[in-house]
């Protein structure tokens, strides 16, 4: 499975963006990730292709920011597509 191209950080929005609606897929996998307390080391590794040995600073901004904004959507970012589906 690919991840579509990727910012070291998702934009910070009070609505869903572009940017998460490329990254569904992308949130979906740090939260199982996270759900199963997996190695943050690995998640990055898995689901972003970067190696966190090599860019460690890099890698942990990638996995938090992102995992962050995953955890955004399940909160308050659904409510902005339910309403969107609703026009």
């Amino acid at each position: 499975m690919t991840t579509p191209s990727f910012d070291d950080s998702p934009p910070e929005s009070d609505q869903v963006t572009a940017y998460d609606e490329r990254h569904f897929i992308t949130y979906l996998r740090l939260l199982d990730a996270s759900a199963e307390s997996a190695n943050w080391q690995e998640a990055v590794q898995i689901v972003f292709g970067l190696d966190p040995a090599q860019e460690p600073q890099r890698a942990r901004l990638v996995h938090d920011s992102h995992l962050a904004r995953a955890r955004w959507m399940t909160e308050k970012g659904f409510r902005h597509l339910l309403r969107a589906s609703r026009n």
